[in-house]
């Protein structure tokens, strides 16, 4: 009997190696998501107008995932143009061909469907999804992105009693197929129609605002502390977000913890998302105005230009009245407006995605590889057609992704030859990207010379926000750089006539976009890419190209016709069912 016993345990305990072996065959868990992206009808406005919606929603679903999870996204491209979504702030380690811009994956044609597979390595915070073609960006497909710490990693404040997400930015009451007809004019766009939170217009604070527009009601407890996560998904406009009597305890703006300060009102550029705590310490007597408007404009033409939602508390006696809460710095004066950046410091002590503290990079004692010199001047006519430039290039996609043309041996499908610093020479059209070096540690000076506060996204990293001014950068300005604790983010803001350097380790092969966030600029070509190969390539730093890569351009011969059918879905469905078979037998047996 003991034998028989010992056998069976035998037995079990080969069965439990296996399933465990199995199941762990992925390491990381998985979360995944179906996007259905397609346009419907809104009037987020009061005008009737076609937006891009996400699952039948604007804006789209929250994708939420932890560190180090994987993320399977589905995307079925229902629109009629084709498609690509880009993730804004994740880093898409060593996975350039999942980034979502044009120089790295052929896009999703209209009826087609492409499914997104990455990892969320080392990283944790507040960032978005949104289309990356056509300046659809402007009519929607955007939404947020949450990446929360693992529990063995503590986040440097007590845990909040909830979460509430706003997604703000500028808003036009013509689509991005008009918008873009306006751009290829040769005219610029305008002061937007109005401003939007969370896909909603404003509350009727005034007779200014008409009559029948849907706005948001964000609902709150009373002594209750929330974590409030804002991204600006807009087109080009900075917006000062405020919650009316309460303070904005800033903690976190780009998947990095910040040292904690408190604000009355924030600035929030093109492309950023920040969390603030924010505690629920007034008393009832009415609810409150939540306030996103234009900044760094004519604030009084620009009135207009301003989205309001209501902070309700559960035991509110009344509506919000009375005029909205100001902004407490004074944009005439942009000297003082820029102390509100420098303050953004790293939290050193706290940890991020890893145990080690996030401040134990000591970036300030690294020699630096190159500098980079990105200059933009106002757009100009270049071969009769309004451009926009860095360095005097206005940025041309290639018909083939860089590293499809570099794998199968395409010529002549881009250049490695963009300028380190502006020339003064005629701007010219050109595929042009930057030739950066594996393992090196190269300073970015984004360098504005252009008459509007812009925002400069890169892809793939962070960088250390070391420094920021007005006036022409220069070698003497390192002096003054912050080389202990300054913010590592991916997308800054640069000030009219002013500069701001950054500090990145290209520790990440691949293909990533430098791009100023500002869609009009963007479209209109005011990016380039960096190309990072490690030359001892032994398999290790960069993945390979999916199996369900799509070929465009000089390689489109090579794309097999994508049937449309409930396999894929089927096929997923039985992968899920066997999982959880698989692990219930696990539970079972061991």
């Amino acid at each position: 009997m003991a034998t028989a016993s010992l056998h069976f345990f035998s037995l079990s305990s080969l069965l439990c190696f296996l399933l465990l072996s199995a199941v762990s065959f992925a390491a990381d868990p998985f979360v995944s998501y179906d996007f259905k992206v397609s346009y419907i009808t809104a009037s987020p406005l009061g005008v009737p107008q076609q937006v891009i919606a996400v699952n039948g929603q604007f804006p789209g679903p929250l994708l939420n995932a932890t560190t180090n999870y994987n993320v399977v996204v589905r995307v079925s491209n229902h629109l009629d143009e084709s498609l690509l979504l880009t993730w804004s702030g994740i880093q898409m380690r060593r996975n350039s061909w999942q980034d979502g811009v044009l120089a790295t994956n052929c896009p999703i044609p209209p009826r087609w469907n492409f499914t997104y597979q990455f990892q969320v390595k080392d990283q944790i915070g507040s960032f978005f999804y949104s289309p990356s073609l056509n300046f659809q960006r402007a009519s929607g497909g955007f939404g947020p992105i949450v990446v929360n710490n693992r529990n063995i990693i503590p986040i440097p404040f007590p845990q909040p009693d909830g979460e509430i997400i706003f997604m703000i930015g500028d808003w036009y009451t013509q689509d991005h197929k008009a918008l873009r007809r306006i751009l290829d004019s040769g005219k610029e766009l305008g002061m937007p129609d109005g401003v939007l939170i969370n896909g909603k217009g404003p509350y009727k604070y005034n007779s200014s605002v008409p009559d029948g527009i849907d706005y948001l009601t964000a609902h709150v407890e009373p002594g209750k502390t929330y974590r409030v996560r804002v991204h600006n998904v807009g087109i080009s406009t900075s917006l000062n977000f405020r919650i009316q009597n309460h303070n904005l305890l800033l903690v976190e703006t780009d998947g990095h913890y910040t040292s904690q300060t408190n604000f009355t009102d924030f600035d929030i550029h093109v492309g950023q998302s920040y969390s603030f705590l924010v505690t629920m310490d007034q008393n009832a007597t009415s609810d409150y105005y939540i306030v996103a408007s234009a900044r760094f404009v004519n604030e009084t033409v620009w009135q207009r230009v301003t989205g309001v939602a209501i902070l309700h508390y559960s035991n509110s006696n009344g509506p919000a009245s009375g005029p909205l809460p100001v902004p407490k710095t004074d944009v005439s004066a942009p000297w003082s407006a820029m102390t509100q950046p420098r303050a953004i410091r790293q939290n050193t002590s706290a940890s991020g995605a890893r145990p080690n503290p996030q401040g134990s990079f000591h970036y300030g004692q690294i020699n630096i590889t190159n500098t980079y010199i990105l200059r933009s001047l106002p757009p100009t006519t270049i071969n009769g057609s309004l451009r926009a430039t860095l360095n005097g290039i206005s940025f041309v996609n290639p018909r083939t992704p860089v590293r499809l043309a570099d794998l199968h041996k395409v010529k002549g499908d881009y250049k490695l030859d963009f300028p380190d610093r502006p020339f003064d020479r005629p701007p010219r059209l050109d595929t042009s990207m930057i030739n950066a070096t594996y393992k090196g540690f190269i300073q970015v000076v984004f360098q504005n010379n252009d008459t509007k506060i812009q925002s400069f996204h890169v892809d793939g990293y962070t960088f250390f926000v070391v420094g920021m001014d007005f006036g022409v950068w220069s070698e003497d300005k390192k002096g003054s750089y912050n080389n202990y604790d300054a913010i590592s983010r991916s997308t800054i803001e640069v000030y009219p006539g002013g500069w701001t350097a950054g500090l990145i380790s290209l520790d990440n092969v691949g293909v990533w976009n430098i791009r100023v966030e500002n869609l009009d600029r963007w479209y209109l070509g005011q990016e380039t890419y960096m190309r990072i190969i490690n030359p001892e390539e032994n398999g290790q730093t960069e993945m390979d190209p999916p199996s369900n890569v799509l070929y465009c351009g000089a390689l489109k011969n090579m794309q097999k016709e994508q049937h449309h059918s409930a396999a894929t879905s089927i096929l997923n469905g039985h992968l899920k069912l066997m999982f959880s078979m698989l692990m219930a037998l696990v539970f079972t047996f061991c």
